[in-house]
């Protein structure tokens, strides 16, 4: 059973992935996000980038934006998968215990903790 996003944490990333087709729908993604809830947006990355096993673009938001943004990010992710973790500053448990998804889940590279 996919694990879906839970408002525990104080603070929080999305990760929406993408690929060459969809480049162009994930940048308006987290750009609304980003106007419309406050999200903090990162560069959208067309490589891997940590331990993401796809292209993606970050969006950065705390626990006060959680309960509007999920549910109008999987209402508008149109088919894009999304990781949504904690932010606890404890990296593996973030990506593992502490991850959900919208969309389907993919295999992270947590490899790339332990360098």
């Amino acid at each position: 059973m996919i694990q879906r996003p839970q408002n525990l944490h104080a603070e929080y990333h999305a990760h929406v992935y993408f690929d060459e087709n969809s480049t162009e729908q994930a940048r308006e993604l987290c750009q609304s996000a980003a106007t419309l809830f406050g999200a903090t947006m990162g560069r959208v990355h067309q490589k891997l980038v940590g331990p993401h096993p796809h292209w993606s673009c970050q969006l950065a938001f705390d626990s006060t934006q959680f309960d509007a943004l999920i549910p109008w990010l999987e209402t508008n992710r149109k088919g894009l998968n999304i990781l949504v973790h904690a932010q606890t500053g404890k990296n593996i448990e973030d990506h593992t215990t502490h991850a959900s998804w919208l969309g389907e889940p993919a295999t992270l590279n947590l490899s790339h903790f332990n360098a």
